[in-house]
């Protein structure tokens, strides 16, 4: 039987990368921007950080939780060649390309702000959240083939008893704080190019896999339970940011972590799984906007934080710069220069080819 469309899976990926936006945005008015490589404001807004605490926790997690799920959709109709073929097209090669082609040129902008030598060198930046997807693609693709041969079988059946349960879901939550535990981050959102980052999203990758694998169980239960998720999610925060300074045991925040990831879910698969022509565009947009969104934010930064206006009104100046510029460069060069496509994870545009082509030849 042909599995459902999950619009709310879509939306998903479209609202956690436009939520990691604002938080990349919120970084640059904290006083340790710099410690992370981020272009800093002079002039420092420390309250925005306590909403962005609450986010950071999950923010990450949910979207290898969703890449992991794209996979099951992916391999509905597809071989396992043609599904690594298709990856190394759609991650591998934008991957590699911002490498060498889009990380180096916010540091050139962070060069300019700074009055630096212009430097160039190649490194993944916030890029390498990809490298991590398809190492786990390549990895897990034998395991994810086993199941899908065996959805009849008795693990299928068990995984599908537990996820009617509402305390099933949250038994994922004790390999996340296992995984807190053994890896003893310093700081759990730290995610980028660390080994608790690596270990976190391979769990959370799996698991996104094996949640839509067990059928439609698991959405009812997080659509019933969302509330209890969330609430439970809310008191974690509370503990974290009234008793431990919003830095609390890494074990406690991976299992805040999990219940923020199920309530949003819930509420997701509830009011947003229904098609619309802004969330098919955002949605094929979202990719290459992740790609670009750091040298558009440093940009904007370029000409925004001279300005001698309020810092709530230097943050409002560039959330508005950065989707709006981001939007603008997908919309009339990435979705339109068919040779750019590919490079940011979109499907090559075969008719734009094959036009262009036929210009060129015509003008030979």
């Amino acid at each position: 039987m042909k599995a459902a469309r999950h619009y709310d899976i879509d939306a998903l990926r479209v609202l956690t990368i436009a939520l990691l936006l604002i938080y990349h945005i919120a970084i640059v008015f904290q006083p340790w921007a710099l410690f992370v490589g981020f272009i800093k404001s002079d002039v420092s807004w420390e309250s925005l950080w306590v909403p962005m605490s609450l986010l950071n926790v999950w923010r990450i997690p949910i979207l290898f939780f969703v890449s992991g799920m794209g996979v099951y959709f992916a391999m509905r109709k597809r071989s396992w060649k043609t599904l690594i073929g298709e990856r190394v097209q759609r991650i591998l090669i934008p991957f590699l390309f911002g490498i060498f082609a889009i990380a180096p040129l916010h540091i050139f902008v962070f060069q300019k702000f700074y009055e630096q030598s212009l430097t160039y060198y190649a490194h993944m930046g916030h890029l390498w959240f990809l490298g991590n997807i398809f190492v786990y693609v390549a990895c897990f693709l034998p395991i994810f083939y086993v199941l899908k041969r065996r959805e009849g079988g008795t693990f299928k059946r068990r995984v599908v008893q537990l996820m009617s349960q509402p305390v099933g879901p949250l038994v994922i939550a004790l390999l996340f704080m296992l995984e807190a535990l053994l890896v003893k981050p310093q700081i759990y959102s730290l995610y980028a190019q660390t080994w608790h980052g690596f270990f976190l999203g391979a769990l959370a990758f799996f698991f996104g896999y094996l949640l839509m694998y067990c059928g439609p169980t698991f959405w009812k239960t997080v659509g019933k339970w969302k509330w209890m998720y969330l609430l439970l999610g809310l008191v974690l925060f509370t503990l974290r940011y009234v008793y431990y300074q919003l830095e609390a045991p890494g074990y406690l925040m991976a299992l805040e972590s999990i219940n923020w990831i199920f309530g949003v879910f819930g509420l997701c698969h509830q009011f947003l799984n229904k098609p619309s022509k802004l969330l098919s565009y955002a949605s094929e947009a979202a990719y290459p906007v992740y790609i670009i969104h750091m040298v558009v934010l440093y940009l904007g930064c370029l000409w925004i934080l001279p300005l001698p206006v309020p810092v709530y009104l230097q943050f409002v100046l560039l959330v508005v710069i950065t989707f709006g510029g981001c939007y603008a460069i997908y919309e009339f060069l990435i979705k339109r220069i068919w040779f750019l496509r590919p490079l940011f994870g979109l499907k090559l545009d075969r008719k734009q080819g094959l036009k262009s082509t036929k210009i060129i030849s015509q003008n030979s």
